[in-house]
């Protein structure tokens, strides 16, 4: 091995990274607090399938589209968001 490394800190490193966090305040709106819910408990698995369909890089926030409807269900009717933003892989020169 060319470090000779631990073999922890190979799994560490071989992690993808995270850039900034969710330290904020957390949101009182009941609506606002349910997709900042949505964020904390999936965007881990997200972020891991962008990077592996895609590789190192991010969702835009500026060229970006979202939709939302209403889905009509027996159980209840359902909302639908969906994201829809520019894949753009970092550049690391």
């Amino acid at each position: 091995m060319i470090l000779d490394l631990p073999e922890g800190a190979v799994v560490a490193l071989e992690q993808i990274p995270t850039r900034g966090g969710l330290d904020a305040a957390v949101p009182v709106d009941p609506t606002i607090y349910r997709l900042y819910e949505l964020i904390q408990v999936y965007g881990p698995a997200l972020k891991a399938l962008i990077h592996e369909d895609f590789g190192d890089g991010i969702m835009s926030a500026i060229n970006f589209r979202a939709d939302i409807e209403r889905v009509p269900d027996p159980a209840g009717d359902r909302v639908r968001i969906v994201f829809d933003g520019k894949f753009l892989p970092y550049q690391w020169e």
